[in-house]
């Protein structure tokens, strides 16, 4: 009888322990200050332990929401989800941080990251060492970081980050560009000429400043002379052989390296 007593509040003990009613292990950071949190998160990032900085980010801000370091803290675990490839929670805690500090000095630093952690969504480990062409990849996201560079040009202007942007906006509109073209040489093999036209005439109404505008043009010659639309056929050359004497047609822009870990060191947010 006695055995089975033991046994009893043995189970009990276990089934409590595992309730969390009775801690197993104990909170190494039960004590430890909001400097003390952010001193060790900011270490853990700098050493590329983006699962142990996220961790205590999270919990300096759930314990600490209100101190001087709650606002480094939001936009630090961003970068530790970003480096750590997790755009959307970064995304997440960019747009926490933007909801919550309408005001703060690092607002444009926020929105130009959300555009990065756009622009490089979808870019998997060999996309980055390989010359791949990004206009085969998700169109989605490109828009997005167009919407979000947009923003960092529109509001914040003077800032760092609005040259870098602009040119991203651009190059990401040739590419957007390039993928409608992509799009209108494989309806061309298919012999969806009227398909073909539409995509190209698209690129000349939304992206008519793009290196892609030459392409369109082309494109649409071939579809309406398959077409049998000989009067479009002959417009689309004309126009096409103004613009090349004219020398009128965009040329790509070299894409600029990121000023996103420059920003993060010079605005110190890994300092106490």
């Amino acid at each position: 009888m006695a055995k089975l007593r033991i046994l009893s509040v043995l189970l009990l003990f276990a089934t409590l322990s595992a309730c969390g009613l009775f801690p197993t292990d104990e909170d190494k950071t039960r004590d430890w200050s909001a400097n003390k949190f952010y001193s060790e998160a900011s270490a853990a990032l700098q050493r590329d332990d983006y699962s142990k900085a996220i961790e205590l980010y999270e919990k300096l801000e759930a314990r600490y929401p209100f101190g001087r370091y709650a606002q480094q803290a939001e936009l630090d675990v961003a970068y530790a989800y970003y480096k750590s490839g997790e755009p959307d929670s970064a995304i997440s805690a960019l747009d926490r941080f933007i909801e919550l500090n309408p005001t703060s000095s690092f607002l444009a630093y926020a929105y130009y990251m959300k555009g990065l952690v756009n622009f490089n969504r979808n870019l998997d480990f060999l996309s980055r060492f390989l010359p791949t062409d990004p206009s085969q990849r998700d169109p989605g996201a490109a828009v997005d970081a167009i919407n979000d560079f947009a923003e960092v040009v529109k509001r914040f202007p003077n800032s760092e980050y609005a040259p870098d942007a602009a040119q991203r906006i651009v190059y990401l509109h040739n590419n957007l560009a390039r993928h409608e073209i992509n799009a209108a040489r494989y309806y061309m093999k298919r012999g969806a000429y009227v398909a073909a036209a539409n995509r190209a005439k698209y690129v000349l109404e939304k992206y008519q400043r793009t290196p892609s505008a030459k392409d369109a043009l082309e494109i649409m010659a071939q579809a309406y002379d398959k077409l049998g639309m000989q009067d479009l056929a002959d417009d689309a050359r004309r126009v096409l052989a103004v613009n090349e004497s004219a020398g009128t047609f965009a040329t790509a822009p070299k894409q600029k390296k990121s000023l996103l870990g420059r920003a993060w060191n010079l605005m110190e947010l890994d300092q106490n």
